[in-house]
C-alpha cells in the first residue's frame, strides 16, 4: 500500500487507463482533420455546382447578337462621342459574357510567373484591335464569328484539363480583341482613340486581377472542382456558340 493507501497495481492501472484514453481522443481528432479536406472538397463541389447551374442557363438565355454593339444605345461607331467610346471600350469585355468568361476562365489555368503573361497578352489583344481596322472582318466569316469567339470558352477548359497548352491563350485572345476592335470601325481617330484606351484599361484590370488569383484559386479549388468548372467552361461556350448560329 502507498503513503495514500491507495493500491499501487490500481494507480498503475489508472494510469495507463487514462493514456489510452488520450491515445484514442487523438486517434479520433487526426481522424477528424484528415476528414476535414473532403468533407470541405465535397461542400465547395455541391456549392460551384449549385451556383454555376443557374449562371450557365442565364448566361445561355442573354447571349445573342446584341452584345457585339456599343453598350447603353450608344449608337453607330460614326456618332461617338470621345467619352462614349471610352465607355464603349470599357464596358465591351465587362458586358460581353464570352469575352468577361473568357477573361474569368484564365484564373483557373494556373498561370506561372503571372505577371510575364499580362502584357503578352495585352498585347496580342490589342494588335487584333488594330488590325480590324485595317482587314475587317470577312462577310463570309462574320456569321460565324462570335460563334468562333464563343468556342474559345470550350478551348479554355481544356487548356485547364491540361488537354491543349496555355500558349493558346495568344491567339485566343488576339481573336478577342479583333472581334472587340469591330465594334469601332467607322469612327473618327478621336473617338478611336478613347475606344482602345477604354479596351486597355478594362483588359489591364481583368488581366490582373486573373492572373494575380489565378495560383490561389488552384490552391482553393483543388483539382477535381477545377475539372467541374473546365467542363462547365466548355458546355457555356458550345451553348454559346449554338446560340450565335441560330437566325
Amino acid at each position: 500500500m502507498g503513503k495514500s493507501g491507495e493500491s499501487p497495481l490500481l494507480s498503475r492501472n489508472c494510469e495507463v487507463s487514462k493514456f489510452f484514453d488520450i491515445s484514442q481522443n487523438a486517434r479520433l481528432l487526426s481522424q477528424l482533420d484528415e476528414d476535414r479536406p473532403m468533407r470541405f472538397n465535397f461542400f465547395v463541389r455541391k456549392s460551384s455546382l449549385s451556383v454555376l447551374t443557374p449562371l450557365f442557363l442565364l448566361l445561355t438565355f442573354f447571349c445573342n447578337s446584341a452584345i457585339a454593339h456599343h453598350p447603353f444605345g450608344m449608337g453607330k461607331s460614326t456618332d461617338l462621342s470621345t467619352w462614349q467610346a471610352l465607355l464603349s471600350g470599357i464596358g465591351h469585355p465587362l458586358l460581353g459574357p464570352d469575352h468577361l468568361l473568357f477573361m474569368l476562365g484564365i484564373a483557373m489555368v494556373g498561370l506561372k510567373k503571372s505577371m510575364k503573361w499580362v502584357f503578352p497578352l495585352l498585347a496580342v489583344g490589342l494588335a487584333g484591335s488594330v488590325l480590324v481596322q485595317v482587314q475587317p472582318l470577312p462577310d463570309l466569316v462574320a456569321p460565324w464569328a462570335e460563334a468562333l469567339v464563343s468556342l474559345t470558352l470550350a478551348a479554355e477548359g481544356l487548356i485547364v484539363l491540361n488537354l491543349v497548352s496555355t500558349k493558346w491563350l495568344f491567339p485566343m485572345f488576339s481573336f478577342h480583341g479583333y472581334l472587340l476592335g469591330s465594334t469601332i470601325i467607322g469612327a473618327e481617330p478621336t473617338p478611336l482613340v478613347g475606344y482602345f484606351l477604354g479596351l486597355l484599361l478594362a483588359q489591364l484590370f481583368l488581366l490582373l486581377l486573373v492572373t494575380q488569383s489565378s495560383q490561389s484559386v488552384m490552391d482553393k479549388f483543388g483539382l477535381n472542382v477545377r475539372k467541374i468548372l473546365a467542363g462547365v467552361w466548355i458546355g457555356i461556350g458550345l451553348a454559346f456558340s449554338w446560340v450565335a448560329l441560330i437566325p
